[in-house]
This record gives C-alpha cells, structure tokens and sequence, in this order.
C-alpha cells in the first residue's frame, strides 16, 4: 500500500496535462495585468534589496509571453540586463537533463531502469554491483549521502577524478529507499547517454534541445557563457552592498547538474515545452515519464516559506513534484556562487514561471511564493 498515493498522484498529474495540452481556450483579458502588476512588485522588492540584475519569464498558453529584465550585468558600470542576456542556471540545469532522458526513454534509445554498471563497469565492483539504475541517479534515490563530494567540485580535481572517489562512499541506503540531492552522481547521465547512442550530453542538448526550440542564447560550460559581454556576472554580498566577483568555471565540472546558461527569453520557451506547446521536441510522453514521483522527499515539506502549503512532495528526474495547497506543479531552484534561479511550471494552469538573478539572494524565495500565491488567488478567486 506504501506506493498506492505516488501512483494516485502520478495519475493525476499524467491527466492534468494532457487535458490542459488539448485545451484550447480563449486568450484571458486580465492576465496582462496581473502579471504586469507582479512584475512592478518583484522590481520593487529587488531594488530595495540593491539586488544587481535579474529576469522574469511569465508565460501562459492562452497568451503572449511576459519578460521583464530589471538591473544590471554587473555593478558598477554593467550594461542593462536584456531578454537576451545570459545567466547561470546553477540546479535549474538538472531539468534539462531530466527531460532528455525522458525523451531518449520516450524514444527507446536510453534504458531508465538499466543498472549504471552496464554504462560504467567499475560500479560492478562497488556495493552497488548491478542495483544502481539510471533512474536512481536522475531521482536522487542513489542511497548516497547528500551532496557526496561536493566539495571536491570546489577543488581543481577533474570530474572523472572525483567519481572514482565516489566509488568509494558506502551508500547509507540501498538504492530506490531514501533522498539525497546529489551533483557528481547526477551528471553520471552523461556518461550513460554516451554509451547508449554514441552521442554526448552536449549534442544531444544542442542538437534536440536548444536548435530546434530556438534557444539562441542558451549553452552548456564556461567558454559558451562568455562568448560576448552580454551575460550577467556574479555577485557577492559585502557588509553594505553586493560586489561583483570572478565566474568560477567549478560547476561546470558536473555539467547535467549544474552547467547551463540561457536569457530570459529561453527560460520563455522551455516553459512553454514543458507546458506541451513543442510536442516534436519535447512529447507527451516524455513530460509524462518525467514526472513520475520516483522519489519521496519529506524534508521538502519543511521548507520555511512554503511548509504550510506543501502537502506532497516527491522528485521525478530532474524536477521537483509538490502538490502545493491543492495545486500540482513542477519545480526547482539553482544556487551556485553568485546566482540564484527558480523555475516553477503549472500543468493544470497552463502557466510558467522563471527567475534568474545575478546574486546570491534569499529574496527569490520570497518572490516566487508571492508569485505562487498570487496566481492561485487569480485563478481561485480567494485568498488561499
């Protein structure tokens, strides 16, 4: 019976996006305004905050696409930021390479519930042996400690070098049984798309991804992030103001988990693929498969902001999945030095939501649950 409400709640959300994909309605008169109004409120709050730079993707089916770009690159003497200045995703990455696995899987080309060692023999020889799946890694449910040598990333180890250290963790559960967040056991994945087309991570992405959904700004690794000086630079608080800092190349290491760059105006669009709205790209199918709830994550109910709306939680591959105060959604956030990021999608409400700023700020928190909060009001017509 333990698995009786994550299949329920699968169901469910299968259901919900598929009516909402085949639902074609009127354009809403009033959204405009609406998120012009969240857009003057989040501008409002960052500028108090002296916050550099950040972007804002709003985007629901029934009508045009709203981005608001607020700040600048870099303080002092930055350019303003545009709809096609570039940012680091940080943790947000994680989405795209959940999504390119349920596609490949969608397709017959890559195997979810394969052991990794038929991708990376040495785990044969771990406590692994043949019970890690690819599943496993794209879920957090590895059985790893959370976060297993993060701080190896910091370091100038390569990241081949850093996985043979991880063969060497003793998981602190069998695989499949408990959540931990991971990154240097997550871009696993790209050694296992390797394997199973005779294609890398990166074409994959550029090629099925980024080409034909027309995300001309979005990228994968450091030297794509700098290719102009139209990209945002990172920030740091100091005691009375935030300072810009140097981009570290670190996170680039663990590519699928961490490495991908995009503008507000792609944000647009991988909303608007995770809404349905690019079947050929991204299908029905594969959305469906992404957000299976592989995972259950408990301590996500806890979380200080959203702890008194969240009801379940769960993690797909590469997503979270929270009913929030009766409202399926999908989400994640990103954090890396200097950037913050969330990406929140509503499958029932046909919307999207995106915010990518340049600085290490709680204050994201805090606009997107207004935002949350805000469009359920809308749509409801109560208070929640």
């Amino acid at each position: 019976m333990k698995y009786l409400n994550p299949l329920l709640y699968w169901f469910a959300a299968v259901c919900l996006l598929f009516s909402s994909v085949g639902f074609a309605a009127k354009a809403d008169p009033d959204w405009n305004a609406f998120v012009k109004k969240y857009g003057r409120y989040a501008e409002k709050k960052l500028k108090n905050k002296g916050i550099p730079g950040a972007a804002l993707s709003i985007v629901n089916t029934k009508n045009r696409d709203y981005i608001h770009t607020m700040g600048l690159t870099k303080v002092p003497n930055g350019k303003k930021v545009n709809a096609h200045t570039r940012f680091r995703l940080a943790s947000v990455s994680k989405t795209f390479a959940g999504s390119l696995a349920a596609q490949l899987a969608a397709e017959g080309l890559l195997k979810l519930d394969s052991p990794i060692s038929e991708y990376i023999p040495d785990f044969k020889n771990t406590n692994y042996k043949n019970n890690l799946k690819v599943f496993h890694i794209l879920s957090h449910s590895s059985g790893l400690v959370p976060n297993a040598y993060d701080n190896l990333i910091e370091s100038p180890m390569s990241y081949p070098d850093i996985v043979q250290q991880l063969l060497n963790v003793e998981p602190i559960c069998k695989p499949g049984r408990c959540y931990g967040y991971q990154n240097v056991m997550f871009s696993l994945i790209n050694e296992v798309i390797l394997k199973s087309t005779d294609r890398s991570y990166t074409s994959w992405l550029t090629d099925t991804i980024f080409s034909p959904l027309k995300m001309a700004d979005a990228s994968l690794g450091y030297d794509a992030m700098v290719k102009d000086r139209n990209y945002a630079l990172p920030h740091v608080r100091g005691k009375k103001r935030w300072y810009s800092t140097k981009l570290k190349k670190n996170y680039y290491k663990v590519g699928p988990a961490a490495g991908i760059n995009a503008s507000a105006s792609d944000m647009a669009i991988w909303l608007k693929a995770q809404l349905g709205q690019y079947p050929d790209v991204l299908s029905l199918d594969a959305l469906a498969i992404q957000t299976r709830p592989y995972t259950l994550t408990k301590k996500e109910r806890h979380r200080r902001v959203w702890k008194k709306y969240l009801e379940d939680t769960f993690y797909g591959l590469g997503w979270r999945i929270y009913n929030y105060a009766d409202e399926i959604l999908y989400y994640h956030s990103g954090w890396v030095q200097g950037y913050r990021s969330d990406l929140v999608v509503f499958p029932h409400l046909n919307v999207g939501f995106s915010l990518i700023i340049n600085a290490e700020t709680g204050a994201i928190n805090e606009l997107t649950t207004e935002f949350i909060n805000r469009l359920l009001e809308y749509k409801r017509g109560q208070k929640i």
